[in-house]
């Protein structure tokens, strides 16, 4: 097992993934994810920056997590705990359906954690799908804070942090 960043020889599988885990979404009455996001332009981006990590075991990957600083328009209205600080975003973590319950969305949270903390971040901020209660409930486990709801598109997202005493 490895996690690396990810290379656009990679994109064609991470959109099957995605394309799995909308249908395991959608067949647990979970509408988070659909044809326009995320979308292959989306992870393009992620992979020219540079900001798209893989994990993969025996030469599959089995899922993904975006780490960068970019914090949606709608993080301002919230009152976050860590405000001085540099701040990691996490974005679309996914694990194909047919690998979850193999604690490899753990080891991508505890890999996001390591590097936070590696790159001097004051925290690490995310939302999750209101919807999701799998993955709200991963990252209470982890010690994340729910710190307030914001409106995408599909709906509320709870917005999460975890900081790091220096």
């Amino acid at each position: 097992m490895l996690i690396r960043k990810a290379r656009i020889e990679d994109l064609k599988i991470i959109m099957n993934i995605i394309s799995n885990a909308i249908n395991d979404m959608e067949s647990k009455g979970i509408y988070q994810w659909d044809n326009t996001y995320p979308n292959k332009e989306v992870f393009s981006i992620d992979i020219l920056k540079n900001n798209l990590y893989v994990y993969v075991d025996k030469n599959i990957i089995h899922g993904f997590i975006a780490l960068n600083e970019h914090q949606e328009d709608e993080y301002e209205s919230l009152k976050w705990k860590y405000i001085s600080g540099k701040h990691l975003i996490v974005h679309r973590l996914c694990v194909d359906p047919k690998y979850q319950g193999k604690g490899i969305a753990k080891n991508l949270i505890q890999f996001t954690e390591k590097y936070a903390k590696e790159n001097n971040y004051e925290s690490i901020r995310l939302d999750a799908f209101s919807q999701n209660e799998q993955a709200c409930k991963l990252y209470a486990n982890f010690g994340y804070n729910k710190v307030g709801m914001i409106t995408f598109r599909k709906g509320g997202f709870y917005c999460f942090e975890k900081g790091f005493i220096k």
